[in-house]
């Protein structure tokens, strides 16, 4: 028996925005069908952590993020959450916390903590990755301009940021000159983290992903990059679900339970509540297992006795 490919750091943004007369929208991103990972699913945006995300200046460029704040906030998970599947609509962040098995958490940070630079640093790149990829696949800018102000997209920059992202598709060092050239912020105080998801040891291609929520950021509209992405849509968590029960879209395990978190927020509650609620609640390390079961293979959660 093999070891299993060591999972790549990857992080995932999931955009949210309030939709008249009530209620609030996730952005679901179609992959491309000859992607090597997600063929043709609907995901959230996101993707790999880059060693630019962790360089040794890249704490500058947050606002409202210390590498010692990140490193702290992604070593409180606790443990290995055991989920079922519940209907959309329970709240299933609770159900998750008063489950938790007494498992130790799946590379955590928290060995990394005292003084170690290029650890905290990979924790603040976590965030910085999230806003990158974002910006890469669906052209939004999670970014502080020199008056304090959120990046807005007008008829004066448009084109010049358009063309930024077309660099930065081909550049991961692309988007950090932009940063300067533009004397950005990254807003990094917007983002909640708030789910972590382990690909299973089984897969031949594995991700250690950090799921971030944030507000969409008004001025800007989000446009698939044609490459990797090739639609999106804007839906709630219930429509989302909906489709995916009448085979309309193809979701993943991690979109599907993070979808019936997002959907079990408050009724009513804005998007920017909504994203405040997420920091209450304790983010739980989930790795499922890839079993056999009567000749097919099924993911199996932690909390499920065959897991173990």
């Amino acid at each position: 028996m093999t070891d299993p490919v060591t999972p790549s750091p990857a992080a995932t943004l999931v955009l949210l925005r309030d939709r008249a007369p009530a209620g609030v929208e996730a952005l679901l991103i179609q992959r491309h069908a000859k992607s090597k990972f997600a063929a043709g699913d609907h995901v959230f945006a996101g993707g790999k952590v880059e060693p630019e995300d962790s360089a040794a200046d890249v704490e500058r460029l947050c606002r409202g993020l210390t590498a010692e704040e990140a490193a702290a906030r992604l070593a409180h998970s606790e443990g290995v959450a055991p989920l079922r599947n519940l209907p959309p609509g329970q709240d299933c962040a609770r159900e998750a916390g008063a489950r938790t098995a007494s498992l130790p958490s799946y590379e955590g940070f928290s060995d990394a903590l005292p003084g170690d630079g290029p650890a905290l640093r990979n924790a603040v790149g976590y965030w910085v990755g999230a806003i990158r990829e974002a910006f890469e696949e669906v052209g939004i800018l999670l970014a502080y301009t020199p008056d304090g102000e959120l990046v807005r997209f007008t008829r004066d920059n448009r084109e010049r940021f358009a063309a930024h992202r077309e660099a930065c598709q081909a550049s991961n060092q692309a988007f950090f000159s932009m940063l300067r050239a533009e004397e950005l912020t990254l807003a990094t105080d917007r983002l909640t983290y708030f789910a972590h998801w382990v690909t299973p040891e089984e897969n031949p291609i594995r991700f250690d992903t950090r799921f971030f929520a944030a507000v969409a950021p008004p001025g800007q509209e989000a446009t698939a990059d044609g490459r990797e992405i090739v639609a999106l849509r804007w839906l709630s968590p219930a429509e989302a679900l909906e489709a995916l029960r009448r085979q309309e879209i193809s979701l993943r395990f991690p979109t599907i339970k993070n979808l019936e978190i997002i959907g079990a927020g408050r009724a009513g509650a804005t998007a920017a509540e909504l994203v405040a609620s997420l920091a209450g609640h304790p983010v739980l390390t989930i790795r499922p297992r890839i079993l056999l079961v009567e000749g097919r293979p099924v993911a199996v959660l932690p909390g499920d006795p065959r897991w173990y």
